[in-house]
C-alpha cells in the first residue's frame, strides 16, 4: 500500500517548495524519492542537510556513491540501486563491470572501492560491527581514519530512502529505469 505519493513544486506543502525548486534547478527533474520526502517538509530537509553534510566528506563524489550503492544493495533497494548505478555508470564514468560487480556482491578489482565496499557492507549488514581486518584494511589501502565515521554519514541517508522505499515503493523515473 502506497499511501505517499511523490509531489510536484505546486502540490507540495508550502515548506517543501523551495527545496523541492532547488533539486529540480540541480538534477535537471525532481526525482521521484524527493518527491515523495516532499510530503513532509522536516524529512524532505533533512534529507537534503545530511546530504550537503556528506557531500563535504573525504571521500571522493566516486567514492561517496560507491557507498551509496553498497549501503543500497545491502538493504536491498530497488529504486536506489538503479539511481546510484546510473550516476556511477552515466556521470561519473565508472566501468560497468565495477557496477555490476558492487550490485552483485562480486570481487571489485580496485583495492581501494573494494575495502570501501566492503566497511560499508560490514556497517549496514553487520549494525556498525565491523571486524579488525575489515578496518585494517581500510586504513592500508589509503583511507584515513575519520573516514571511518564519514562512511556512517552516507549509510545514514541512504538508510533513510532504502527503507522509505521498503515501505512505500517509489515509481522508479525514467531516467534511472536502464539500471532497474
Amino acid at each position: 500500500m502506497n499511501t505517499l505519493k511523490p509531489l510536484t513544486i505546486e502540490t507540495a506543502p508550502e515548506g517543501s517548495k523551495e527545496v523541492l525548486k532547488s533539486i529540480q534547478k540541480g538534477f535537471g527533474f525532481i526525482p521521484n524519492l524527493m518527491a515523495t520526502f516532499a510530503n513532509s517538509p522536516a524529512v524532505l530537509k533533512g534529507y537534503m542537510g545530511l546530504d550537503a553534510a556528506w557531500e563535504e566528506s573525504s571521500l571522493t563524489p566516486k567514492e561517496r556513491q560507491v557507498v551509496l550503492l553498497a549501503t543500497s544493495v545491502e538493504n536491498r533497494c530497488r529504486y536506489c540501486i538503479a539511481a546510484h548505478s546510473t550516476i556511477l555508470k552515466g556521470m561519473m564514468k565508472v566501468d560497468g563491470d565495477v557496477v555490476k560487480a558492487i550490485r552483485n556482491q562480486k570481487v571489485i578489482p580496485d583495492p581501494k572501492l573494494a575495502a570501501l565496499v566492503q566497511f560499508t557492507r560490514e556497517i549496514v549488514g553487520e549494525r556498525g560491527i565491523v571486524s579488525e581486518q575489515t578496518k585494517e584494511t581500510f586504513l592500508k589501502v589509503g583511507f584515513a581514519p575519520e573516514a571511518m565515521m564519514e562512511v556512517l554519514v552516507g549509510v545514514a541517508l541512504k538508510t533513510i530512502s532504502n527503507y522509505l522505499d521498503h515501505f512505500n515503493p517509489t515509481p522508479i523515473d525514467p531516467a534511472f529505469a536502464g539500471e532497474a
